[in-house]
């Protein structure tokens, strides 16, 4: 039985995923093909455009087999931290034979050969990063700077496929899993597109979100899998940064009244929250408020993530205390189609790890370290479910109450 993984958002599932799942069980003979996927918050530092069950129908009907949630802890976390996370969570359950991922230059020689690079850090690049920090860039483009002036391919962490998966092989050498890495050319839009394409069935997951949100769904019939709606329900609600706006100044406020530290939270330095506070009675929009922070040296996508990180209450200790338990202490089932039966028989046999099923079973089955790190993601759960009912006004199933989707 040989099974792959692919580590992704889905946000939401569209014909590019759909090409990777079809070739990777064309170019790897996968068996089966398992999903670790962000719950409903993502890398971004938002809230997904639909909630993860929804999402994860849609992968399960387009031929994965078994979805497991990443942690909210580190769905909305770095590129490094996603990527060892999802690694982690791969390894541990123990079925896992290949890790793939998609990629703008397609080679998996020089991938590595930048991941061996990021994870040796010698001398030359630790003064080229020194340097260019010292210059004002932000770390990232620091490191990609450094990076690109010590590889024969210097274009390759300004594409965010390859840095992802260059994330992934340093967390696959870090780990020193058995676990091999596969890559398959990224084709059709660029990552950060927003515009639909006149004649191509492949755009990007910026732009399918931007014309759902706008309302031109139609636009979008042939660039994605249908969306499923299961009977009796109404069609899943599509969520934006600035659903959150509401909560966001609530819970700033209340910081601000109770005189908490607001450098307690992730990714949130002790300049970055002076600025927050200077700005916590400009009300605003979440993307406005973003926009107001944002300068050289915080970039859009970490203003947004420490935002959400206040939001949900992330701190730097309980990031601390889930990277010190290797990232994924638990493994929790979101979906699985019927036919995968022999996959999760064998999940079951060899994880290293608990396989939550069911919410109300997590306490009896988890160490008392790692319920804090499941109640995250219960909390995080419950809050984007709150959004759909004010979106929708309509009554929303809980962590408690929703089932295991099964196809």
């Amino acid at each position: 039985m040989k099974t792959a993984g692919i580590i992704a958002e889905y946000n939401p599932f569209h014909n590019g995923h759909l090409y990777q799942v079809e070739q990777l069980r064309l170019r790897t003979g996968a068996d089966y093909v398992i999903a670790v996927m962000s719950g409903d918050f993502v890398q971004r530092g938002e809230p997904a455009i639909y909630d993860k069950y929804t999402r994860t129908r849609m992968a399960l009907n387009a031929g994965v087999d078994l979805v497991l949630e990443l942690p909210a802890a580190f769905a909305s976390g770095s590129a490094e931290d996603f990527a060892a996370c999802g690694v982690a969570l791969l390894d541990r359950i123990g079925v896992t034979d290949l890790l793939c991922f998609g990629s703008e230059c397609g080679c998996l020689t020089s991938l590595r050969r930048a991941a061996e690079l990021l994870c040796e850090e010698p001398p030359a690049f630790q003064e080229l990063l020194k340097e260019r920090i010292r210059q004002g860039d932000s770390f990232p483009k620091a490191r990609a700077a450094a990076a690109a002036a010590l590889l024969p391919d210097a274009e390759l962490l300004s594409a965010p496929n390859n840095i992802l998966g260059i994330e992934y092989i340093k967390a696959l050498i870090r780990r020193r899993s058995a676990i091999e890495p596969f890559t398959i050319l990224r084709n059709g839009s660029g990552y950060h597109d927003t515009d639909l394409p006149d004649a191509c069935r492949f755009a990007s997951a910026s732009a399918i979100r931007k014309a759902i949100l706008e309302g031109n769904t139609d636009s979008c019939r042939s660039l994605m899998p249908e969306v499923p709606v299961p009977e009796g329900s109404p069609s899943p609600a599509a969520l934006n940064a600035d659903d959150l706006s509401p909560l966001l100044h609530y819970r700033l406020l209340d910081l601000l009244h109770t005189g908490q530290d607001l450098t307690a939270y992730a990714d949130v330095s002790r300049e970055l929250a002076d600025r927050i506070r200077r700005q916590i009675l400009d009300f605003d929009s979440y993307s406005g408020h973003i926009a107001a922070l944002k300068t050289r040296q915080y970039t859009y996508t970490r203003i947004s993530r420490a935002l959400l990180h206040i939001l949900l209450g992330i701190t730097h200790e309980q990031l601390d205390a889930c990277r010190e338990m290797q990232y994924a202490p638990y493994a929790r089932l979101l979906g699985f189609r019927k036919k995968a039966g022999p996959l999760l028989t064998a999940l079951k046999a060899r994880s290293e790890i608990p396989l939550i099923t069911k919410t109300a079973d997590a306490r009896n089955i988890l160490t008392e370290e790692a319920y804090p790190m499941f109640l995250l993601d219960l909390h995080a759960s419950h809050i984007y479910q709150s959004l759909i009912y004010e979106k929708q006004k309509v009554r929303v199933r809980n962590e408690f109450t929703q089932s295991v989707v099964i196809l």
